[in-house]
């Protein structure tokens, strides 16, 4: 084992536990036990994950409140009375218009698509990440009436983005440890399909430890990154997320 694996599996043994969800959005589904409630408000709190993560938590519970703390009855069944409870809602550039579509387009997933699992689902032997994302996204943007403004909140990463929310979301659906953190609810995708959510952090971290040399935070670089870590755990590389994650944030960067 070199010296980069042993930091890295020392820090996900640190951070891959429940003292880390209190801190982060992931605590949002986590208020809840139904998987569709819980698969709802992961992916609203992914979708508005930028920022300090204390107002992104925040900003989430505002949105749980609005919604009942009861996400999957609520996208099913709100009236448009119901959908006014959102219309004092911002998050950066999300606002109300957004949240409403968003809602709105959960529905007719749950209705038509097999529900978010579904849509994640695809037949593609490689790259398996890249095509459920982006047809996730198809799906997600096909709901009648979807405004323009709002497909800048769901990432492409056939636009080149690296999705790191959409990502950090299919993280925490897919991933399996019994370590208290990802619920690993969904089996469309399997641990060792996933990639590495990229930001500012683990990107810094992983040019730092030789683990990525592009510099640009795009999807080719999440691969690159992804890649680098498959050398360590092929089954799971996402698993560093909690190591580079925790080393940047904390500015534990190696001299």
């Amino acid at each position: 084992m070199d010296n980069i694996q042993a930091l890295l599996d020392q820090k996900a043994l640190q951070y891959n536990r429940p003292d880390f969800v209190e801190d982060d959005p992931i605590s949002i589904p986590h208020l809840f036990s139904q998987k569709e409630d819980i698969e709802i408000a992961g992916f609203l709190a992914a979708l508005i994950a930028w920022g300090k993560r204390n107002l992104i938590i925040r900003s989430a519970k505002r949105l749980m409140e609005a919604m009942d703390y009861s996400p999957y009855a609520f996208v099913n069944e709100a009236s448009v009375a119901d959908l006014g409870k959102m219309q004092t809602f911002v998050h950066r550039t999300m606002n109300a218009t957004d949240a409403i579509a968003i809602i709105l387009s959960l529905r007719n997933v749950y209705a038509n698509h097999g529900g978010l699992e579904g849509i994640f689902q695809v037949d593609n032997s490689e790259n398996r990440a890249f095509h459920a994302i982006n047809q996730a996204r198809n799906l997600l943007l096909s709901a009648a009436d979807f405004p323009e403004r709002t497909k800048k909140h769901i990432a492409s990463p056939l636009a080149g983005s690296s999705a790191k929310r959409i990502n950090m979301y299919l993280r925490w659906m897919v991933r399996k440890d019994n370590c208290g953190v990802d619920f690993g609810l969904w089996n469309s995708l399997s641990p060792a399909d996933l990639i590495c959510p990229l930001d500012v952090h683990t990107g810094n971290v992983g040019r730092k430890l030789g683990l990525l040399t592009r510099t640009q935070n795009d999807w080719k670089a999440a691969i690159e990154l992804t890649e680098s870590l498959r050398q360590y755990c092929a089954e799971d590389p996402v698993k560093y997320d909690f190591a580079l994650f925790s080393l940047g944030v904390n500015q534990e960067l190696l001299v």
